[in-house]
């Protein structure tokens, strides 16, 4: 049996980067992600984190609810799924190319779809490197109304990558209201926890707070920030151009007493950095006792498996 890598105990800067999608354009909101990484990489990230499904928009309660209705938002649903991308594809590769010119690695939320077989998307976290794609995630349990639009996850795919910026994982927006998918990420001795996210409330920041303190990891959230003048003009159900639809809130929290250490942001977009010393994480870890028990034998047999 192979030993397992030697874990990352140094400062790693991340960044946390809180941008609008160019909506319902996946290769202008690629071209956009591409930009926005050069930057973080020329501000010397070596970890970057962008929002849930920033390929290329997000169906927010406030505006996606007319698709409740059976051919309520057929154009809508036609036209997320052209701008949504397939997992690999050339637009993975645009984003491939980015972390290999700037050595970085990159999270980034996507409607994914699969053009083999026409008709579903998942809200899904891909985790890339110098080296391509690292790690695909479907989101388990789309919330509510995102359940008109994205199928449901396999629950197969909750790990951490190894990576030079540490060990990288997390989970997608209100996964992260799931005790047992969280367990799933923190066995795997995750020391940066990712959060894509649409919320911007101020709950959310404390859950934030809380999984950096219960997983030992930084934790890097980085939102949307969505303004009703980001819509195009023949978007194709009705939004108000004055209302913002995503105030933001990227923060990143420290896994010793869940500190908010940069953000949050609201209300614009920007990025967050900070410089994790991944030694904290395992302070963390010590203070809190949080090192998750292993499914061991006697638990696999108390629960009947």
């Amino acid at each position: 049996m192979s030993s397992p890598p030697e874990p990352v105990l140094r400062p790693v800067r991340v960044a946390a980067i809180q941008a609008t999608p160019v909506i319902l354009d996946a290769e202008a909101s690629v071209a956009k992600a591409v930009r926005l990484l050069e930057a973080a990489a020329d501000d010397g990230a070596e970890l970057a984190v962008l929002p849930e499904t920033f390929v290329s928009v997000y169906p927010s309660g406030r505006w996606a609810r007319v698709a409740a209705a059976f051919s309520g938002a057929d154009e809508l649903w036609e036209r997320m799924w052209a701008g949504s991308m397939d997992v690999p594809g050339p637009l993975v590769d645009e984003l491939v190319a980015v972390c290999a010119r700037r050595d970085l690695h990159v999270v980034i939320g996507i409607n994914e779809r699969d053009s083999g077989r026409p008709g579903s998307l998942w809200n899904t976290m891909l985790v890339l490197g110098p080296g391509g794609l690292l790690h695909k995630h479907r989101k388990l349990q789309p919330t509510h109304h995102e359940r008109l639009f994205h199928g449901i996850g396999r629950g197969d795919d909750l790990r951490v990558v190894d990576t030079p910026a540490g060990r990288v994982g997390g989970l997608i927006c209100w996964e992260n209201r799931m005790p047992l998918a969280r367990w799933e990420v923190y066995l795997g001795g995750v020391q940066v926890y990712v959060a894509p996210t649409a919320d911007d409330t101020e709950g959310w920041v404390a859950s934030m707070r809380h999984i950096a303190i219960e997983s030992g990891a930084f934790v890097v959230s980085a939102p949307q920030y969505i303004p009703g003048s980001a819509f195009p003009a023949d978007f194709p159900v009705p939004v108000d151009r004055e209302t913002v639809y995503g105030r933001g809130g990227a923060l990143i929290a420290d896994p010793v007493g869940g500190e908010v250490v940069a953000g949050p942001l609201y209300d614009a977009e920007g990025t967050v950095t900070w410089d994790c010393d991944l030694r904290r994480g395992a302070a963390g870890r010590r203070h809190a006792s949080s090192d998750p028990p292993r499914r061991t034998s006697a638990w696999r047999a108390g629960r009947g498996a």
